[in-house]
């Protein structure tokens, strides 16, 4: 298939609907208003049910009763939208239930503005919501790379029964480049949804189908809980995805995600026309973080150091101090709110701090 230029919204848009998504419930919020303006004109042609609902609480809650009926179903918002879903979120993950939201992040807190950010990785990477869960947390960045993984979180959602989020900054969100839908897409082999609530009568065959997460029985919630953490653990293993860039032979690791990635490999550029050899870690899933896979790539006697660059107060910089645990020194360079470094100034600070 040829290439399309389209706006990182639309093409996200088009990607759910292309992986099986046909209920869309959402409330409008900018920089992600083009998703459910795409999906108002597009789901009536695929037969699907687009629903602007009376607010980001009833949407999540709409979220639920589809992902009960065992249906595709995606929500979409940014940053203060995504907070009122939480509660939701919750409960979608404690009944154990298939769903896809996507955050296109703007600046906070409160507010804030409609510029992008990365301030909202706490929330995504740590469940947001009340409990000990938390959602597969995809971080593209592109728009290519959106609609790829757009295509898989459907799957991912569906085997191991759990929300999954798409977690973008404003940028990929609004910025328009040529992408390209698979005719053949690959999908991943699927279980069946005996759990999905699509009706029961005396005599059938299927057990009755009961979703739920409330559990007053102590055992019952342990149960459940250890249900959870066992799937965790078994996404932890299986579904990690990182790129790394130029990281053989590095003397400084910058790690990066999202559109900051992109600015780093330019940066890193700078830094070898000045003969030092600079490489990136970039997490695609920021949960689960790759642990394994940065800890090789620092382990390596040629890195003296790390720098995380982030367009937030240095969130995802824990993440990274918990893997390096002290055993190399670790940098931060960013800004909370919405400013966006540019690959002159994080070249100037590598320089500046490698001298130092």
């Amino acid at each position: 298939m040829a290439k399309k230029l389209m706006k990182g919204c639309e093409a996200i848009a088009e990607a759910a609907i292309q992986a099986g998504c046909r209920f869309f419930f959402g409330y409008p919020i900018t920089p992600q208003n083009d998703i459910p303006e795409y999906m108002s004109a597009r789901m009536p042609k695929v037969g699907g049910c687009f629903l602007q609902a009376e607010s980001e609480v009833a949407a999540i809650n709409m979220v639920y009763g589809a992902a009960a009926a065992g249906a595709r179903v995606m929500t979409s918002s940014s940053s203060p939208g995504i907070s009122l879903k939480q509660e939701g979120m919750s409960y979608i993950a404690g009944a154990e239930l298939p769903c896809v939201v996507c955050n296109m992040v703007r600046g906070g807190p409160g507010l804030g503005s409609i510029q992008p950010s990365q301030g909202d990785y706490f929330q995504a990477t740590r469940g947001g919501g009340h409990g000990d869960y938390h959602p597969i947390v995809l971080a593209p960045a592109s728009v290519q790379e959106a609609v790829d993984l757009m295509q898989s979180a459907f799957d991912l959602a569906d085997i191991y029964r759990t929300p999954v989020m798409l977690l973008a900054d404003g940028i990929i969100g609004q910025m328009m480049e040529p992408v390209e839908f698979p005719e053949n897409p690959v999908r991943r082999e699927l279980p069946a949804k005996p759990w999905a609530t699509t009706g029961w009568a005396p005599g059938s065959d299927r057990p009755r189908a009961v979703v739920n997460s409330l559990y007053i029985e102590v055992d019952e919630l342990q149960e459940m809980n250890d249900r959870l953490q066992a799937r965790y653990k078994e996404i932890k293993e299986k579904e990690v995805l990182v790129e790394k860039y130029n990281t053989d032979g590095a003397e400084l690791i910058i790690c990066a995600y999202g559109t900051v990635a992109r600015i780093c490999k330019s940066a890193i550029k700078l830094c070898a026309a000045q003969g030092v050899k600079v490489g990136l870690v970039r997490p695609i899933t920021v949960w689960p973080f790759p642990e394994k896979e940065l800890a090789e790539v620092m382990a390596q006697d040629s890195v003296k150091r790390e720098l995380t660059v982030e367009i937030s107060a240095g969130q995802m910089h824990e993440d990274v101090r918990l893997v390096i645990n002290g055993a190399k020194p670790v940098d931060f360079y960013g800004r909370p709110g919405s400013y966006v470094p540019t690959a002159e100034e994080i070249f100037e600070y590598i320089m500046k701090t490698r001298e130092a």
